[in-house]
């Protein structure tokens, strides 16, 4: 039996439907919704925007809980201030699990727990218990078909399992393909997860 939780969607861009352009290589500062992310310029939103498949997970688990979204841009700056984006240079390291739970628990009363053995089985049973799975990927998920150099790299929210595939809100999915509910066969989903992530549970 399909569990299916109805979790809004966020893209990690504010304009979802735009995604494949950015995917291919289209500067996010030509993202004609820029604003809405609460960047202070096109090129802060520019910077963050590849970098924040880990806030749009947690906007769209905040969404689904009923709990106030802040844009994108001012969530990833709590979450930098938490320790859970380091960055060095011009490069930013994150989302960094420990930090980013340690975070969500705090400011937002959200069980979070690291997992970093997320096999199928478990998956499925904390979906089934009502919890959402922030799950780490190769971002080549949004096709399947696609064969991956490495796992993991990438991050989706595990909204729903059955005995054959995963269903995930993928925050750099393809519009009326992949980003909401997007089935994943679990045959499929070993080329991809590097099974580690951060399972949420219900708000206390």
């Amino acid at each position: 039996m399909t569990r299916t939780h109805a979790v809004p969607y966020y893209s990690q861009w504010e304009s979802s439907a735009l995604v494949p352009d950015f995917v291919a290589g289209r500067s996010a500062v030509e993202d004609p919704l820029w604003q809405k992310s609460g960047a202070d310029t096109r090129e802060d939103y520019a910077y963050w925007a590849p970098r924040t498949c880990g806030v749009a997970c947690l906007r769209m688990a905040l969404d689904h809980w009923g709990l106030h979204v802040p844009p994108s841009v001012p969530l990833a700056r709590e979450l930098e201030q938490a320790g859970a984006y380091v960055r060095e240079g011009d490069q930013l390291k994150g989302l960094i699990y420990q930090p980013a739970a340690n975070y969500i628990t705090t400011r937002w009363n959200i069980p979070a727990t690291v997992d970093t053995d997320l096999t199928g089985e478990k998956i499925s049973a904390a979906v089934a218990a009502g919890s959402l799975v922030i799950l780490s990927v190769h971002k080549t998920i949004r096709t399947p078909a696609a064969d991956p150099e490495h796992t993991g790299g990438h991050l989706v929210l595990a909204v729903a399992a059955d005995g054959t595939h995963l269903y995930i809100n993928n925050p750099s999915g393809f519009p009326d393909h992949s980003q909401r509910c997007a089935p994943v066969p679990w045959a499929d989903l070993t080329r991809f997860s590097a099974r580690r992530g951060i399972v949420l549970g219900a708000p206390a």
